[in-house]
This record gives C-alpha cells, sequence and structure tokens, in this order.
C-alpha cells in the first residue's frame, strides 16, 4: 500500500509517466510498417478474409495507438479494465457483424441482364 501511495506521488509530482523518444520513434516505425503491409495486403486476393486481415492489422495499430501514444499502459488499472471491457463489445459487435457479412450470397449476376 505504502509503496502505491510512494508512486502515485512521484506521478503527481513529475506531472505523468516519462517515456523516452525512442519508444515513440520505435511505435511510430511501426505503424508505419503496419500500414505498408496494409497496402501490400490489398493487392492479394483472399477472397472474404481480405476484409479480415485489413481489420487485424488495424486492430493492432490501433491498440498501439492506445497503449502508447495515450498512455494506457502507464494508467491506472481501473482505465485498462474500462478499456478492456469496451474492447470485448467492440469485439462482440464486430463478430455478430462478420456474421453477417459472411453469411450472405455474393452474387456477380447483373438483374435485368
Amino acid at each position: 500500500m505504502v509503496a502505491n501511495v510512494e508512486k502515485m506521488a512521484e506521478y503527481a509530482e513529475t506531472g505523468g509517466h516519462i517515456v523516452p523518444a525512442k519508444l515513440y520513434v520505435g511505435i511510430w516505425a511501426l505503424l508505419m510498417a503496419l500500414t505498408i503491409t496494409t497496402v501490400l495486403a490489398s493487392f492479394v486476393e483472399l477472397g472474404v478474409f481480405n476484409i479480415v486481415l485489413a481489420l487485424v492489422i488495424a486492430t493492432i495499430k490501433g491498440t498501439l495507438v492506445v497503449l502508447f501514444f495515450m498512455h494506457l499502459r502507464y494508467s491506472p488499472k481501473l482505465t485498462m479494465v474500462t478499456v478492456v471491457a469496451a474492447m470485448f463489445f467492440l469485439c462482440i459487435l464486430f463478430a455478430l457483424t462478420m456474421t453477417d457479412y459472411l453469411s450472405r450470397a455474393w452474387s456477380t449476376v447483373i438483374p435485368g441482364h
């Protein structure tokens, strides 16, 4: 308990968690690499899984932004629980959307021709 109070006092005293610029540059480089990966993956024909791959890459990029640029990694645990709960419900939303998207019968026939 005492260590936690000291940690919170240090956090308030310094105005937040200090992160080295090297980490930010590394995360930025990783985000750029993932952006290039998204562009390259768009040229690969995966059928209905193109959207799944794009969403996975976007989720990884969003997670990196939230954890490091928005400092969630260094936030109190209650904040982390709130974000994890929101992400859980977002995953449910995506799962339900994907079941609808993947279950449709796609037709290449143009009506009337």
